[in-house]
């Protein structure tokens, strides 16, 4: 058996599965992790494992998907701009859809009238900038530390082109700052708390694992970088059970075959050359200091906010919506108001239900109304 086959082989994940179960029997009461990674989301719903895990061990989904966690606000602003004479919008097709003030989007921009393509990477756009002279093309940066240097790099190469008419909205998040609030809201080992968390490959394989050890050393938490297949995620699973039952609490990687502890430097560099830590708002967990990036002083002719003079606004809820307390790992999906009624894949009122790496839309396709 070779290549991603053995992180699925069904009877390497049955052992597993059972080593977890009596892992859990050593801990003497229940466990709820949680991860914040979409991918995660996904791939432990799409792969059954949700269904599989022994009884007493909580799945939680948080803040890990990058269009779940755009804010009102900065849709908000992607809308007045898209609504700018000479503007073109250039997004990843996911944000096409992410409801804003008053439940609009993009989408309804577009068929308003408003210049909205969609890209398939930030140097799409630059490319775009270049084949409209006479349009300034925005790219709305949204994401976490996985995204951002492509976007960096994307500013330098709007610069190393003489582009003028390239710019950026930054809706970037971070995400070790926002595990330290769901930590300081969560209520520890009662009903609602978060005892452990599953850490994101993906801006792992950026950040490494220094930036998690506050999980462990100042929460008591075990923290563990965990891979996507469900050999995998059992194993860090097993990791992090272990940690309870035995009385530790320690930030571990176990995907090394795609994380190096020390993460990737070169990445790092790049989006530490064009980008400054700032706070930023993030739907249903609030603004949150030194969570989200802008740019620095000598790039801020590609900042879109400023060439346009457009500010983040402060937008009315969407009513009934709970797509925060659902991110914060304090409720289901199920236990939305508008889950599966007004609020569907086809029809989603609230972000969760946008992307596929949603919790909302992941609940609704896997475990069903």
């Amino acid at each position: 058996m070779d290549g991603m086959a053995a992180f699925q082989d069904p009877e390497l994940c049955q052992g597993l599965l059972a080593r977890l179960e009596s892992l859990l029997r050593a801990c003497g009461r229940p466990v709820r992790f949680m991860e914040v990674c979409g991918t995660h989301t996904v791939s432990i719903f799409q792969s059954g494992l949700r269904s599989l895990l022994p009884e007493g061990l909580t799945h939680l989904s948080g803040p890990g998907c990058p269009v779940c966690v755009t804010h009102d606000a900065e849709v908000g602003a992607m809308l007045e701009l898209a609504r700018r004479d000479g503007v073109i919008i250039a997004t990843f097709g996911d944000l096409l859809r992410v409801p804003g003030p008053d439940g609009k989007s993009l989408k309804h921009a577009q068929a308003e009238g408003a210049r909205v393509r969609v890209v398939y990477s930030p140097l799409d756009a630059v490319n775009l900038a270049g084949e409209n002279p006479g349009a300034t093309v925005i790219f709305p940066g949204v994401g976490f530390e996985t995204t951002a240097p492509g976007v960096a790099g994307a500013v330098l190469a709007a610069r190393e082109r003489g582009l003028g008419n390239f710019c950026i909205l930054s809706c970037h998040k971070l995400v070790p700052p926002a595990l330290r609030i769901l930590l300081e809201k969560s209520p520890g080992e009662q009903e609602r708390g978060i005892d452990a968390f599953l850490l994101p490959g993906h801006v792992a394989v950026v950040l490494g694992l220094a930036p998690f050890r506050f999980v462990a050393e100042e929460f008591g938490r075990p923290a563990v970088i965990g891979g996507f297949e469900p050999a995998e995620i059992l194993s860090a699973l097993c990791v992090m059970v272990s940690q309870i039952a035995e009385g530790k609490a320690l930030a571990v990687n176990a995907y090394r075959r795609a994380v190096d502890d020390g993460g990737s430097p070169a990445a790092r560099a790049v989006m530490d050359k064009v980008f400054l830590p700032c706070q930023a708002r993030w739907r249903g967990l609030g603004l949150i200091p030194a969570s989200g990036l802008e740019l620095r002083p000598e790039y801020e002719r590609f900042d879109a906010l400023r060439r346009f003079g457009v500010s983040f606004g402060d937008p009315r809820p969407i009513p009934g919506c709970r797509c925060g307390d659902v991110l914060s790992g304090l409720i289901t999906p199920r236990e939305c108001p508008l889950f599966g009624k007004t609020c569907t894949p086809q029809h989603p009122t609230g972000p969760c239900m946008v992307s596929t790496e949603g919790s909302c839309a992941a609940w609704y396709r896997y475990q069903g109304v």
